[in-house]
This record gives structure tokens, sequence and C-alpha cells, in this order.
């Protein structure tokens, strides 16, 4: 096929044509649908690609509220016009092969070979398998040969009720869907030239249609035509203020702006390649998801320079696998507190940037978000648009691990439940990072993938006292924690088990009512039917204490 057009056929082959006006060819020969109605019920049963549609909804779509006393008779001689017309030879009152019935209704059975509509759909099927395998270029080929069988607005110029128009424009919709998904391919790639003229097209076909008005203008700019781009957006932008009385939306005013900053980048820079010459998809922002640090972090040195050692080590040439670390503790120790200080410390030694993930494994014994769940997450921060993440679980793995493969990251995975949990989340890269948190030791991830396993106790009196000092420090003079008496301040450090969770939430409480005394508070935490209450604003205070 070239042009979109059917390539040629046998004297035989049947084609036709409904992702534009409505065409049908015999071989090399263009035959006449026949009246207009005629060829609306043609078009109609050919956008549903299969669908049955009953006689009621013909009779609704083709005249609307106008439907005359015999449209029954009048669909029925037009099905056996049609049905002659596909197929010549055709005995009299014969079903045929592709004009079937169903129910009280009519279906059109067609393949790829002759119903462009069916083609479309496979192309941006594989297109979408292999940009979910990570072969982007391939899904580029495969996008860019499906848009290449659009001409135009589906059924045009056949339609006179509203329904007909909302069938031919779900046809019209997955057009601009799968053009704005090879645009970001496209951009990804830095090959934009493939979906510059159906986009172009996709623009005159909808003309208030920001998403496609968006993928245009990034596409040009990454082929380097910035003013046409900035000439889509004042276009686009007159029309909705004209026609619609609002403002361009959030797609058009981001590309707008990135086409101004001029950070699409242009053709012909390389995007990182996998194995087999296969292209990464790249994110259009490098991915720094941390947490931010806590400005009130005391103590933990000794963990610290543990855990600087063992990331010291990776330097070793000779590793062939991600250096995971997985700290446990009790609920409101500190671990992710650590964990989060430790990966600013050394963020800067992984080029490709930080993720992170809360696996709320700490909401009770069998929560927990899936892995299954939690990778679309990480694949949209690594560059996989939302509509090509793949919809099995060991598909998206797959993905995941060809994405991280060769590169630098730092990932931090939060409150994770076990170690079946967190193991398809381990990156395909020796040079990465993994800072894991649970409640629990995780060994089977030690004994089977190599993790290393980091207990976090509570902290000693005297850490603890730092930590409540620094917290405190916001009092007025004379009212801080070095002005209170030690043993009362000992007490209450002891009273909340030193985890720094409760220090922290008590030390806030005091900041926020300076007349509360620390022999006050102490007193209410002698009461230990009261104690948990003493924890106000804290996620789910009882379960993150009692289980402590």
């Amino acid at each position: 096929m070239t042009d979109g057009d059917p390539g040629p056929g046998g004297p035989q082959t049947l084609r036709l044509q409904v992702m534009g006006p409505l065409r049908v060819w015999r071989g090399d020969t263009e035959l006449d649908a026949g009246p207009r109605q005629q060829r609306c019920l043609l078009a109609l049963l050919l956008a549903r690609g299969g669908r049955p549609i009953a006689m009621t909804d013909l009779i609704d779509l083709i005249w609307g509220p106008k439907a005359p006393p015999s449209a029954v008779n009048v669909i029925h001689k037009y099905v056996g016009a049609l049905r002659r017309l596909l197929e010549p030879g055709l005995r009299a009152r014969a079903t045929g092969s592709y004009l079937v019935r169903q129910g009280n209704g009519y279906r059109f059975l067609a393949g790829p070979e002759t119903l462009d509509l069916i083609a479309f759909r496979q192309r941006v099927a594989a297109g979408r398998a292999s940009a979910a395998a990570g072969d982007v270029e391939q899904a580029l080929d495969r996008y860019a040969d499906a848009l290449l069988l659009c001409h135009g607005h589906a059924g045009e110029g056949l339609s006179e009720s509203a329904a007909a128009m909302a069938t031919f424009a779900t046809v019209d919709g997955e057009f601009y869907a799968a053009a704005a998904a090879a645009a970001e391919i496209a951009t990804r790639v830095r090959r934009p030239s493939p979906v510059l003229a159906p986009l172009r097209l996709a623009m005159k076909m909808g003309p208030l249609n920001e998403p496609v008005h968006a993928s245009l203008m990034t596409a040009l700019a990454a082929a380097g035509h910035q003013a046409e781009a900035l000439a889509v957006y004042r276009t686009i932008r007159h029309r909705l203020a004209e026609d619609l009385g609002i403002d361009p939306g959030h797609d058009l005013q981001e590309a707008h702006r990135r086409v101004l900053n001029q950070t699409v980048a242009p053709a012909g820079e390389n995007p990182p390649l996998l194995e087999a010459g296969r292209t990464a998809a790249v994110p259009l922002v490098r991915p720094a998801q941390l947490p931010p640090d806590l400005p009130l972090f005391a103590g933990r040195e000794a963990e610290l320079d543990v855990l600087r050692g063992l990331v010291a080590g990776m330097r070793d040439e000779r590793r062939s696998s991600p250096l995971v670390v997985a700290m446990d503790g009790m609920g409101g120790v500190g671990k992710s507190t650590l964990a989060t200080r430790l990966a600013h410390l050394v963020a800067a030694e992984f080029a490709d940037g930080q993720l992170y993930l809360d696996l709320q494994g700490d909401q009770d014994r069998e929560a927990g978000l899936p892995a299954r769940d939690a990778l679309p997450s990480l694949l949209y921060a690594l560059g996989v648009p939302a509509s090509n993440i793949p919809d099995t679980c060991d598909a998206r793995i797959g993905t995941y691990r060809s994405l991280t493969a060769g590169r630098r990251f730092l990932i931090l995975l939060d409150n994770v439940r076990d170690s079946e949990q967190v193991r398809p989340l381990l990156p395909n890269s020796a040079g990465s990072l993994v800072l894991i948190t649970s409640r629990r030791p995780l060994t089977a991830l030690a004994a089977f993938d190599g993790a290393h396993l980091v207990r976090v106790d509570v902290p000693d009196l005297s850490s603890a006292r730092a930590l409540l000092a620094r917290r405190l420090a916001e009092l007025p003079d004379g009212a801080g924690a070095e002005s209170a008496d030690p043993e009362i301040m000992d007490e209450i450090i002891e009273l909340c088990g030193r985890l720094p969770l409760a220090l922290a939430v008590l030390a806030a409480r005091l900041i926020a009512r300076p007349r509360l005394s620390p022999a006050t508070l102490l007193a209410e935490l002698r009461d230990g039917a009261r104690r948990i209450e003493d924890f106000p604003g804290v996620r789910d205070p009882r379960t993150t204490c009692s289980w402590s």
C-alpha cells in the first residue's frame, strides 16, 4: 500500500475505505456504492468494525426522528443492493460473505485486507505492543503505517442524524489518539517526519482538538519548525477564544512553553539504545522523585557510615547486579527518614535520576500496592506514555527492565510489605542503587537477590536527647529542652520508647502549646490509657505505635 490507498489486488479483490470519504474497489476498479442513504448504511456498518447494529438502531442512525414508515423495507432493499454490488455472482436472497444478518440487524464481516479500519486497528495494536516491549523504533514505523490509512472524516458527507455523526466521530477519535501516541514516540526518538503529515490532517479534521494541536507543535519543534509550531498555537488559541470562549488547556500551554524554551530535542540527536539497535524511551524530564530531606535530621551517624560504605562499594567494576539495601525496623523508628537522608547524600552519583514509590505495606499485614499496580508509575517516569503501558504484569516487568538496563538510577521503595512485592521492581542495572524500607527483615530478598539487610533500631539515649533538643530549639528562651529538668526529659524520651516519630510529634505539640510544660506532658504520658492520645496528627498513630 502507498499513501494509504489500498494496493492493487486481483480482479475479485474487494477493498473498502471508511476512514475518509466512503470508497469501494473491486480489483483496480472503483465502484459506485449507490445513493447517499445506501452509502450511509454501508459506512455505518463499516465504522462498527464487525459489530452488529440492530434494525431500530440502523433506522435511528440513518434518519433520526424523521424515519419514514417504510424504513425497514428500505433498509432491506439497500442491503440487497449492497450484497449484489459487493458480490456480483451472488444468487438471489443469498446472504453472501460480507453483509450478514445478526438477530434483527446486520453486521459487516471483513479482515484487514478488505477494510481499512480493521487494518488500522491491527497496526495500532502492533505499534502499542512494540512500544510496550521497548522497541520504540518499530513502534513508530507501525503507527506511521496505520496513520497513512486515514484520508479525512469517517463517512464524510453521509451523516444526517446526531447518532450517525457520533458513530463516525468515534472512528475519527481513534485516528486522533493514534496520531498523538505516534507523535509522543516520534519526539522521543527524534524522528518527527513520519508523523507530520498525519498530524496536519488531524489538525484540519479536529480544529478544536487540543491534544492533536499540542502533539503537532512538539513534533514540529522536534523537526526544527519552531515558527510553524508557534503559528499552530496562535491559531488554536484564537479558535478556542472565538468559538468556545476559553483559554488553551494544560497540554497546549505546556507544548507552547516547551517550544518557546526550545526544550524539545531537535531531530538528529541520538537517544540511548537498547540491545539489538532498539531505542529506549527518553523521559521529557529527568526523574527526581525523592521526598524532601528532613531539615531537622539528627543523629544516625553510625548507620549513615555503614550505608555510605555500601554505596562506595558500587565502584567495583565486577558488579553484575544493582546494590539493594533493605532497611527494616519497627514503625516510627525513622527508617524512611534515614533512607531519604542517604538518598539525598548520594543522589548526585546516579546520573539517570531518582525514582520513588510508597508501596503502602505499612497499612496492615495484608495490604500493600501490588507490583502490577506499582510498575505503571515507574514506567511513566521512565518515559513510557500512559497509553503504551502494557496490560500484563510480565510485559510491564520486561519493559521496566529494558528501560533500566545499563543505566544509573537511585530507587527508593518505601514501606515494603515483603520480598515478593518488591522483587519485580528491581532494575536490570549494576549501576543502580535500590533503597528499601520495611517493618520486617526481607530475608528472602537477601537470600535470592543479594540484598544487604540493615536493622534500624531506636536511637540511644544521647541521640534521642539530641533529636528532641533540636526539635524544641524553636521554643522561646527558657522553654527549650536545655532548660527543662534533664530527668523529666529523659523520662519523656523513655516513655516514647525513644521512637523518633513519637518524639517528633510530642515536640511539635510543645511548640504549638508553649505554655504546656514538660512536667505536665510527662504526667499525661505516665497515664498509659491516655498515652496514645498524645500523638495527634500522625497517620493512624494507634496502628503505628501499637505495632511498635
